[in-house]
């Protein structure tokens, strides 16, 4: 499965303005990374991956639509499956994505 490209034309508008933002297509999707961390993507399997501080990760996998990213069987520490009714809004999908970049951009540049 394709990303959905909508999604995508959001994602990037919503860091338009983020210094250091770049994009690139990984694990079907594509990824926008803010000094070469990743902080979010349109995700090639529906919806959005989002990169979390580890430490966090429990407090949003509350939401209904929230689920931990599971790889090859196993779940990833510090990544999230956000599935598309939780990005309905606008104001939803900022929200989201502001975790993805406040996280990446508290890493070591690339």
């Amino acid at each position: 499965m394709a990303y959905d490209e909508q999604l995508a034309a959001r994602i990037r508008e919503a860091v338009a303005a983020v210094d250091g933002l770049s994009e690139q297509r990984m694990f079907g999707g594509l990824a926008f990374l803010v000094h070469g961390n990743m902080a979010v993507a349109a995700s090639g399997q529906g919806g959005m991956m989002l990169r979390v501080d580890p430490a966090d990760a429990d407090s949003h996998t509350g939401h209904e639509h929230v689920s931990r990213m599971v790889m090859r069987g196993r779940q990833m520490d510090g990544w999230l499956r956000i599935a598309d009714p939780a990005l309905e809004s606008d104001q939803e999908l900022q929200r989201w994505v502001d975790v993805g970049l406040a996280y990446a951009g508290s890493l070591p540049r690339k």
